[in-house]
């Protein structure tokens, strides 16, 4: 069998996935297992990809796998989504979401926002980091957006942008998340796979997202980086990672670090 037929029918039956899961109710971790087995069986990883393969390979796997994508910061309006990503630079989703509960029941909007003094919101954001910073710049964009733009969220990048605390990756994730604009906000998770699928050189968060939204369809570029992250999370984390496990970069991961993994 040609290697590129063999690759298309890898591809397919990525589905087999799914419909074990539904029809047999299989464990998540066996199914990753027969999919790993199936992946060697075909001898995918010998075959010859150009960088197009490898794009459609990695956007074809992440779409099988995550069919539909949980939104990693819980919100409720893009105002409440706007100031959960602000909160987690530096942080984690899982102690943003502990703490956005406890800020929202006392202000979930501008208005309520500015009532609450800096060291109050302070004192609340403390467990995220960087509570000095984040408390001046919910409180001054919060007076913003009622000053300037009736009390919502505006729907461009430059005004996010301008917005105190707010920088490109925050103002991406609320144009992507929020409005549905496109944007490819590149987090750690997104710096690392791009650099092990060899997709970028992983000198800048800028550089890797222009070569993401280089390689990557528009209309995907909202899903994929969601689905990156998670991946990235689930199968190819910064530490403690498997790369039996983590069947793209076994598949089409640079191989500079596939020789240092096998070190």
């Amino acid at each position: 069998m040609d290697k590129r037929i063999r690759l298309a029918f890898f591809q397919h039956n990525l589905g087999v996935k799914r419909v074990l899961l539904n029809g047999l109710n299989l464990k998540k971790q066996v199914i990753d297992l027969l999919l790993v087995a199936f992946c060697l069986f075909l001898d995918v990883k010998n075959t010859k990809m150009n960088k197009a393969d490898k794009v459609s390979f990695a956007i074809n796997t992440l779409a099988e796998l995550y069919p539909t994508i949980p939104i990693p910061l819980d919100h409720k309006e893009p105002y409440t989504l706007l100031i959960a990503v602000l909160l987690s630079a530096q942080s984690t989703d899982v102690r943003v979401n502990k703490i956005t509960p406890k800020l929202f029941a006392k202000a979930d909007n501008p208005t309520d926002m500015i009532k609450m003094s800096v060291e109050q919101i302070r004192e609340i954001i403390k467990p995220v980091g960087l509570s000095p910073m984040k408390s001046k710049g919910i409180h001054g964009l919060s007076h913003i957006l009622l000053n300037k733009h009736e009390g919502k969220v505006p729907q461009s990048f430059e005004a996010l942008e301008a917005l105190p605390a707010v920088g490109h990756k925050t103002a991406s994730v609320v144009m992507a998340q929020a409005f549905g604009v496109p944007a490819f906000p590149v987090d750690t998770h997104i710096q690392r796979l791009m650099y092990r699928w060899g997709f970028s050189n992983g000198k800048s968060v800028v550089q890797t997202e222009r070569d993401a939204k280089r390689l990557f369809p528009k209309e995907k570029w909202n899903d994929l980086h969601l689905q990156i992250i998670w991946y990235g999370r689930e199968y190819s984390p910064a530490r403690g990672w498997d790369l039996s496990k983590d069947i793209i970069t076994k598949t089409i991961g640079r191989k500079s670090v596939l020789k240092k993994y096998d070190r």
